[in-house]
């Protein structure tokens, strides 16, 4: 336990695709990037975690725990304030990592990886298609001729 196949994220630092990327954004703009990648899987596995069956109560609750204190709104400082707002959401998410890895069993964690990494494929597959590309364009249209009409509604009412 603690070698590095035990880690959650076992992905190269800049994959190949990301090499296309690379040439549109910054360096430092590729690494945040990749860091909100791990993040999300990260959370992904924390989600798998909780939900095993053959995971130990505090183990789902240390799982639960993590990931609750990193959506929840109140925290140790806030995360609106530029560079150390994300320090103690870093520092959460490094010791929940850490004491899952401990207590977790490796056939588990190792499971709950590839439930993640197969979420995550389901995920890009479903952004592919061509529903997942047109149903925020249809809500939005919804909502802006929603707001429209509430604001001439509201528009005649006070002209009256």
């Amino acid at each position: 336990m603690g070698s590095e196949s035990d880690n959650f994220v076992s992905t190269p630092y800049l994959s190949e695709t990301d090499s296309r990327r690379n040439r549109r954004f910054p360096r430092l703009v590729m690494i945040w990037w990749r860091q909100a990648q791990r993040v999300q899987k990260q959370a992904h596995v924390f989600y798998f975690v909780f939900k095993h069956p053959r995971n130990p109560w505090y183990a789902k609750m240390i799982a639960a725990c993590t990931a609750g204190y990193l959506l929840s709104p109140v925290q140790l400082i806030p995360s609106f304030i530029p560079g150390i707002g994300f320090l103690d959401d870093l520092l959460v998410l490094f010791l929940g990592v850490k004491l899952l890895q401990k207590i977790t069993s490796v056939e588990v964690l190792k499971e709950c990886r590839k439930l993640a990494d197969a979420a995550e494929a389901q995920r890009k597959e479903e952004i592919r298609s061509g529903t997942a590309l047109i149903v925020p364009f249809v809500i939005a249209t919804i909502w802006l001729l929603g707001t429209i009409t509430a604001s001439l509604v509201i528009f005649s009412h006070l002209r009256r």
